[in-house]
């Protein structure tokens, strides 16, 4: 899953695509959801996170890349509650650093160079169109940016439109 520099990138948010933050059982697109009753520790809403989804990410024709301000708790808690290996995390210049531009995510430039030209794909529950006409303009390679509908988290369809984007861009 992890190494080949031919491969696309997927930037992994948590809170929103991972985590979701609750829409009622009655809201979710697949019907009930899936989460089982997990031991959350200090992190109660790890409860809310679906195992299986771990298997589908890792399935994924792509090098998969926490982004996440999670940073590297993200390989502590979650990759074991999916059963992922350690994977790359991302690290967040300080905010006085970020140059934020008007109207972008403040995560949008740090992975864009984060990526160095590779492909990528990017789930986030709060990416815009702004983001999406920066990246765009700004990188070489092709990039998705998908937003994640946060009450919900990563849903099968989701997966499905980075699944086949990740095809397409190989």
């Amino acid at each position: 899953m992890i190494g080949s520099s031919a491969r696309p990138l997927l930037f992994l948010d948590v809170d929103g695509p991972l985590i979701p933050f609750g829409a009622t059982r009655e809201e979710y697109p697949n019907g009930h959801p899936t989460y089982t009753a997990q031991d959350s520790g200090s992190h109660p809403l790890l409860a809310r996170v679906d195992p299986g989804l771990g298997p589908r990410l890792s399935a994924l024709p792509c090098d998969l890349v926490w982004a996440a301000t999670w940073e590297d708790e993200a390989n502590e808690c979650l990759a074991p509650l999916l059963g992922l290996p350690r994977l790359p995390v991302v690290a967040w210049p300080e905010p006085s650093e970020r140059g934020e531009l008007r109207g972008l995510h403040w995560k949008t430039r740090a992975l864009r160079d984060w990526a160095a030209g590779r492909p990528f794909a990017w789930l986030d529950d709060e990416i815009t169109e702004a983001d999406r006409a920066w990246v765009r303009a700004h990188h070489p390679a092709p990039a998705l940016l998908h937003r994640v509908d946060p009450r919900h988290g990563l849903t099968a369809a989701d997966l499905a439109t980075v699944d086949a984007w990740l095809r397409a861009a190989r």
